[in-house]
């Protein structure tokens, strides 16, 4: 439930997903995810990083940890059945 609770709290989990494929400054972090307000990127980027799921790095951008990676991972399938349920949507439209 705790893994629900925080990947339900708005922009984690697009956090999660813009930090998939490697570093990403603030500013770009921030772009990725539609422009949101800096305060509210560094609150989530800050509770993501006291769960060790990300950590900033000597270079001041984002990455996930090894348990970010673990949970991006473990997201997939979520992914996967959402394009499922998105294609048999189409279908009765």
């Amino acid at each position: 439930m705790a893994a629900l609770d925080l990947f339900g709290r708005r922009w984690n989990l697009r956090i999660v997903w813009e930090l998939r494929h490697g570093p990403v400054g603030f500013r770009a972090l921030q772009q990725r995810c539609d422009n949101m307000s800096s305060s509210v990127l560094r609150q989530r980027l800050t509770e993501l990083a006291g769960v060790h799921l990300v950590d900033q790095q000597p270079d001041t951008t984002y990455a996930l940890t090894d348990l970010g990676r673990d949970a991006h991972q473990a997201l997939l399938p979520l992914v996967q059945w959402s394009g499922r349920w998105s294609d048999r949507l189409g279908e009765q439209d």
